[in-house]
């Protein structure tokens, strides 16, 4: 017989249980890694439908090319198929494979041959595009969508340069060694990209 204690006694075990999930949602990324490095597809395939528009997104803001964005954010998942079992669980799953896009895309770049734009030391002066779009992510949505569409409309160099600082948060001398440039370089083209986004926003504002 079931009495109502015995009710009220599920009840808080259900509650305990949908408390438990709720906190261990990064978990539960790192248990379906743990599968899918044994061949389970299942898992793989819930992996993909979880964060392929993640992927997907940072592809297209790297690269400016939704036919590009689509063929890399493919490329990551058929490496992270390859590389899923060095998922450790140190970081949160969502992290590790954020690395693993932009590592990525940075190769594409590199197999592309995508160079930087050829410019001075004069870009050392950090400028300003408008007040909040030197952090991006923390932007209101109507202007990072105004900020995304300026900056497909960048060079590749300077894109890649404000992507890596300005939105990845990288410094300078962690961009160079990603870049194969000289600090320098980096500098100059972020300061360059930074104006040009400036500009471009500017036309936006007008039109």
């Amino acid at each position: 017989m079931i009495t109502t204690e015995t009710y009220t006694s599920w009840q808080n075990v259900g509650h305990m249980a949908s408390a438990a999930e709720t906190q261990i949602t990064p978990t539960s990324d790192y248990m379906l890694a743990q599968r899918a490095a044994k061949n389970d597809m299942e898992a793989f395939e819930e992996m993909y439908k979880r964060h392929n528009r993640r992927v997907y997104s940072l592809c297209l803001r790297m690269t400016g090319n939704v036919s590009e964005a689509e063929d890399l954010a493919q490329d990551v998942f058929v490496h992270l198929h390859r590389k899923i079992g060095s998922f450790r669980g140190e970081s949160s799953f969502t992290t590790w494979l954020h690395r693993l896009t932009v590592n990525q895309v940075l190769m594409h770049f590199r197999k592309r041959g995508v160079r930087l734009e050829r410019t001075t030391e004069d870009g050392d002066v950090p400028v300003q595009i408008v007040l909040g779009t030197d952090k991006p992510n923390h932007m209101p949505v109507v202007e990072r969508i105004a900020l995304d569409k300026a900056i497909a409309q960048l060079p590749p160099g300077y894109r890649t340069v404000f992507m890596l600082h300005d939105v990845e948060g990288h410094e300078h001398e962690e961009i160079a060694r990603m870049l194969g440039c000289a600090v320098g370089t980096s500098k100059s083209q972020l300061h360059k990209a930074r104006m040009k986004l400036r500009g471009l926003l500017r036309q936006q504002n007008h039109v």
